[in-house]
């Protein structure tokens, strides 16, 4: 083993504190290649596992979307020790938690997440290991997955909210990029069991893999358990991230088409950062302000004081690639151009004019009273967090040092952020709903208009 780091004691963390510091851990990477990073917090009797699996949904070849997701869901589903029942029964006798999936909020990562008491580490590790890395994806089991998942995603059209975040990865990003082919319906009839057992080989592997563990136990004998359990998987090659494609669509609108809707959902996006962006921690300031909390710049305009929705927000998507900043809502079919209109004002608004000494104060605060509870609270938040480390190349000091940047941020940077990314022109727009009764209206928007039924198969992808 080698690699070693113990990182420094811990001071409590509570919103009314200066600061909140992480509790210690230690990072290693054993001999295959995976990393291998302990966290023990005594006092609640519980253990969590988290297994990343570099990739996620960016591994996916374009024309097997959803490849990713397939061989996390059926990593369950027996291997060479015991069959998909024997292991929900184990599962259940034990009263653990297993999970598998391929976003990391990113879908950079496959994620696989189980939870057990402490006095069942021994056997729960035992079965998270035989899932990960000896899984037998029985051919009926592929086909069965598979098809359930064509299914889910044709229907998932029947629910606009779900589906036109899809509809908007495709348009804004592009299929050349890695993060504008998501899974459809096309994509995932492609998958059969060799196309499965050909990905588990090539990413399952220890160069590639990072196992975290947090909870009640004793480190030193943790450790050698889980080297022991996880040192035997083939080294393997680590995962070629894919680089960013040039050019991103702006400037344009897609409009799908849902004939009986009686509401438009919108989206309206544009350049955003990556995870490591400098000025993350500014952007994070101003986006709550702008539509990343329910007394929002977006939300009081949009919901509180023209009724004209239930809820605006803004989304800044921090991934390994730039992501992109996303104005999302819907209204009713006939106020589509008058809530469209008014976000706009908001976004041209927060642009032109910033925001105030008091707003800047306000949101500090806001934002380092709900930090703690909501990322460093419990074991899974816990690992979560050393997963983001391991994913992308971060230390401790994203924790330890995130309330002083908070406060290191003036006035005058906040509102150059804004500025800077807060931007009304050459927007990108993708519109859900009754196509014949919104067309007119969306023709301002963008000089350039796709449009696409929803039945179509597929999100629009061009």
């Amino acid at each position: 083993m080698t690699a070693r780091l113990t990182f420094g004691l811990i001071t409590a963390a509570t919103g009314l504190m200066a600061q909140v510091k992480l509790p210690p851990f230690t990072r290693e990477t054993l001999r295959n290649g995976v990393k291998l990073d302990l966290m023990a917090r005594p006092g609640v009797p519980l253990v969590d596992f988290r297994i990343l699996v570099y990739g996620g949904g960016e591994s996916d070849p374009a024309a097997r979307a959803g490849l990713a997701g397939v061989a996390a869901e059926l990593l369950r589903k027996g291997s060479a020790a015991r069959t998909a029942e024997q292991f929900s029964e184990e599962l259940d006798f034990l009263g653990g938690t297993f999970q598998a999936g391929d976003g990391f909020g990113s879908s950079s990562a496959t994620t696989i997440t189980a939870e057990f008491l402490k006095k069942d580490f021994d056997r729960g590790l035992e079965l998270v290991a035989d899932a990960v890395l000896r899984p037998a994806f029985p051919d009926a089991e592929v086909r069965k997955l598979v098809a359930q998942r064509v299914d889910a995603a044709k229907s998932l059209k029947d629910n606009p909210r779900a589906a036109i975040g899809s509809y908007f990865e495709s348009f804004f990003f592009g299929a050349a990029h890695p993060y504008g082919h998501p899974a459809d319906e096309i994509t995932l009839a492609r998958i059969g069991r060799q196309d499965v057992l050909d990905y588990h080989h090539a990413m399952y592997c220890g160069r590639n893999m990072a196992v975290i563990v947090t909870g009640d136990f004793d480190p030193m004998v943790a450790e050698a358990k889980i080297a022991q359990a996880f040192g035997g998987a083939e080294p393997g090659k680590a995962f070629e991230w894919p680089a960013e494609p040039a050019s991103r669509s702006n400037g344009e609108l897609l409009l799908v088409d849902k004939p009986d809707a009686t509401q438009t959902y919108f989206y309206i996006g544009q350049p955003g950062i990556s995870r490591l962006n400098p000025d993350r921690v500014p952007l994070q300031l101003v986006n709550t302000l702008f539509g990343g909390r329910f007394t929002s710049m977006l939300n009081d305009e949009l919901r509180v004081n023209s009724g004209l929705t239930y809820g605006a927000n803004s989304q800044v998507q921090e991934r390994r690639l730039p992501g992109a900043i996303v104005i999302t809502t819907f209204t009713k079919t006939e106020t589509t151009a008058k809530a469209i209109d008014m976000a706009l004002d908001v976004l041209k608004r927060l642009g032109e004019k910033g925001i105030t000494a008091e707003q800047l104060a306000s949101v500090k605060a806001y934002v380092k009273g709900t930090y703690p509870p909501s990322r460093l609270q419990t074991a899974d938040q816990l690992a979560a967090i050393l997963g983001e480390f391991e994913l992308y190349g971060l230390g401790r000091g994203e924790v330890d040092d995130y309330f002083s940047r908070i406060d290191a941020v003036t006035l005058d940077q906040a509102n150059a952020v804004a500025r800077k990314y807060y931007r009304s022109n050459n927007l990108t727009f993708v519109l859900l709903g009754n196509a014949a009764k919104i067309r007119e209206a969306a023709g301002k928007y963008a000089p350039k208009i796709v449009e696409v039924a929803v039945t179509k198969p597929g999100f629009g992808e061009r």
